[in-house]
Formats: C-alpha cells, sequence, structure tokens
C-alpha cells in the first residue's frame, strides 16, 4: 500500500474467511504496514453482523489499538441458513429475504457505523468491503439470485451513502466495494460450475494493487480484482 502513509495499521473484518484470511496474509507482507487485527467470530466473542451491540463492543475495543489506516470488511454470506441463492420467484419466501438483508445489507450499514471511527481523521485512509458483482443493477442480464442480488444493491448503497457523509470529515479518505471473482472455497464450491476460478491470493493481490490507485472523492467506488470499474 505505497499511498498509505508508513507505518500503518490494518484492519481486517470476517478475517477466519478464506477472503479475509488472504487480506491479513497479504496486508501482514505489505511494506509499511506495522500491525494487522483480525476480527472474527472465531477471535471474538460477540462479532455477528445481526447482533448490533456485539459488533459495538468490538470497535470499542478495538479502536484503542488504531487507527487503522486500512480497514476490510470481508463479511457477507450468500448461502445462510443452509438455503442458498433462489434462482426463480416462485422460490421467494419473506424469512429468508429477510434474512439475506440482515447479513448482507444491514449487517454493513452497522459495520459501517461502528468501525467507520476507527479510520483517522487526517490523511489517506482506505475503507473497503467485499461485495459482488451481482449486486449491480445495471450489469444483471440473466436474472435470478433474488434476494443475494438484492441485499447485496442494498448493502453498496449503504457504502455509497457513508461515503458521502464521511468526506466531509475525512476527506482523503477512499471507500470501496470490491468483486473478488470466483474464489474457490467451502461456501462457493456449489456455484463455481462454469465460472473461471481465481486463487484468493490472487485476488487479494489484484484488489490491494487496484484500491491503492483510487483517488479521494466524495462517493463510493465498485470495482473488480483486475481494477475495471463496475458500474452501480
Amino acid at each position: 500500500m505505497q499511498s498509505i502513509e508508513h507505518p500503518f495499521k490494518a484492519l481486517v473484518l470476517g478475517s477466519s474467511g478464506t477472503i479475509g484470511a488472504a487480506f491479513v496474509q497479504a496486508l501482514q507482507n505489505s511494506p509499511g504496514c506495522s500491525q494487522v487485527v483480525g476480527v472474527s467470530r472465531a477471535s471474538h466473542a460477540g462479532f455477528a453482523l445481526e447482533d448490533e451491540k456485539g459488533l459495538e463492543h468490538v470497535a470499542a475495543q478495538e479502536k484503542g489499538k488504531g487507527p487503522f489506516s486500512v480497514i476490510v470488511d470481508a463479511t457477507g454470506a450468500l448461502t445462510i441458513d443452509g438455503q442458498g441463492p433462489e434462482k426463480r420467484l416462485a422460490a421467494l419466501n419473506a424469512s429468508q429475504l429477510a434474512r439475506a438483508f440482515e447479513v448482507n445489507a444491514i449487517g454493513r450499514a452497522l459495520i459501517l457505523k461502528h468501525f467507520i471511527d476507527l479510520l483517522p481523521r487526517q490523511g489517506r485512509c482506505l475503507f473497503a468491503v467485499l461485495s459482488a458483482r451481482v449486486g449491480s443493477l445495471s450489469d444483471n442480464k440473466l436474472g435470478g439470485w433474488y434476494g443475494y442480488r438484492a441485499s447485496k444493491a442494498a448493502g453498496n448503497m449503504f457504502l455509497q451513502t457513508a461515503a458521502i457523509e464521511s468526506h466531509r470529515t475525512r476527506p482523503e479518505a477512499v471507500f470501496a466495494a470490491l468483486q473478488p471473482g470466483t474464489v474457490p472455497s467451502k461456501l462457493s464450491a456449489p456455484f463455481q460450475s462454469g465460472h473461471a476460478t481465481v486463487a484468493a491470493d490472487d485476488s487479494v493481490a489484484g484488489l490491494l494493487k487496484a484500491i491503492d490507485k483510487l483517488e479521494a472523492r466524495a462517493q463510493a467506488w465498485f470495482i473488480d480484482y483486475q481494477g475495471s470499474t463496475i458500474d452501480w
């Protein structure tokens, strides 16, 4: 992360997942990074996207270790409570849709609410979140995956709106939604058929390189691991 003033500290939320763990490793190997703090359900009791009090507690717990010039939110889920994405309207049910939004949209909003304050007030800093290309309204050519698409799009809107507000007090902060590609993992295994895959380490290396080049502005970016911009 050459664009960040050295030395800097980094915080990775969802660090026990395949992509989160790859972010931890890459940042640990990044010149100028003095400390990487990983947060997950395993390492921090109460860290759950459905539990605002737990998120607030973890944020307060980690604030004393900061500020963190790089924060990566690698949380989110495709399969929830054993249910994968719906392919047809007839498969929709209110409970499953509510859970998708609880995890991928409301959970993202609460993380933004409680963890943005861990960024420094001055100097360039980054807040990046894992998103998905299927969360792009303009890129939706195939349909299906109703709850996942909609919850990811809503999560992107929370990020965009938070970026606009945060620019007033942190004008050098960069906010970005990240499309990592199809990374092989236990969670993505049922959905890899017909899709080219990219190793987690390669995906994260590409994302960090792309993020490093982004300019601070009063809105968020939406990019993929190859550095290409994705339309909202």
